[in-house]
């Protein structure tokens, strides 16, 4: 399926998710009201991906739930993401309340990473953060409910978000946003590629799988096995949706790759994985998810 921000923006975006061949969609990262997002530049495509310092551009909680509230009501036994990341605390529990007091009743997504908002920290790093938001969210919200995570780069953090995690009735988590923070030059006008933060910006695509895929092992290792994980970043073919399953993943979000191709991509991965899966002699996901060989 597409990963949040890519594709998803307006109900044109979505409707072509419907047709296609994605297991299913996620909306746009929705905040209380619209918002435009940085100025442009703010993505440039790479060799290996992306990089891009969006600032949440979207249409509002109410254009992304009012869309799903009426495909719920077309496609009953389809179950899809309703995807929500508030500047602030207040922003989040208000849409959740909405949300909650709302007849939707697939997946909400709480996005904890979002690394391209000028002047606001990833609340997926700030592990007291973390709890305080998973707390304040449960003591009132009952319906499926997941978070976006930033990626992780030491064992010892793996051991405390999950920790944190394992405390909450959580359906899933997605892993990872893209990588915050990198730097991409245009080494002939010896400037930055885009313009909000002086030119920093997430990094997604090819060149962030192995990060993506260590997350989902790392967490696939210390969660709770009722919490779910979707494996995102890096997918560009059927061989990566291959691995992240091998890693754990129970679902598989592509990004960059979705951006440049569209639709049809769904088509192709399809293709690969069974492909791969027929070479394996695998007849379904189940014989080969989360089982990741190590060499100790």
């Amino acid at each position: 399926m597409n990963a949040a921000g890519i594709r998803c923006a307006t109900t044109d975006d979505l409707d072509n998710l419907i047709t296609s061949n994605a297991g299913a969609y996620v909306t746009k990262s929705a905040t209380p009201d619209p918002r435009v997002g940085n100025p442009s530049p703010r993505m440039k495509g790479l060799p290996n991906g992306s990089i891009n310092a969006m600032g949440l551009p979207n249409h509002g909680l109410d254009y992304y739930l009012d869309y799903v509230l009426a495909d719920q009501k077309k496609r009953p036994d389809r179950m899809n993401f309703l995807s929500v990341a508030g500047i602030t605390l207040d922003d989040n529990l208000q849409m959740l309340h909405t949300i909650q007091d709302s007849a939707f009743n697939g997946f909400t997504e709480l996005n904890l990473s979002c690394p391209n908002v000028p002047g606001k920290p990833q609340v997926g790093y700030d592990f007291g953060r973390v709890q305080e938001v998973l707390t304040a969210v449960f003591d009132f919200f009952t319906k499926p409910l997941g978070v976006k995570l930033p990626p992780y780069f030491d064992m010892a953090h793996f051991d405390q978000i999950a920790a944190i995690l394992n405390r909450y009735p959580l359906a899933f988590v997605n892993t990872i946003n893209s990588v915050g923070n990198g730097l991409v030059i245009n080494a002939e006008t010896e400037t930055a590629v885009l313009k909000p933060k002086g030119g920093f910006g997430g990094i997604g695509g090819a060149s962030i799988k192995p990060i993506a895929l260590a997350n989902v092992r790392a967490l696939r290792l210390r969660l709770n096995p009722t919490i779910a994980i979707i494996g995102t970043g890096g997918v560009v073919n059927g061989q990566d949706v291959f691995e992240h399953l091998l890693c754990g993943a129970d679902m598989v979000q592509i990004g960059s790759k979705f951006g440049f191709e569209g639709t049809p991509l769904f088509d192709r991965l399809n293709q690969e994985l069974s492909a791969i899966m027929a070479t394996k002699g695998y007849t379904s996901i189940a014989d080969f998810k989360g089982k990741l060989k190590t060499l100790d």
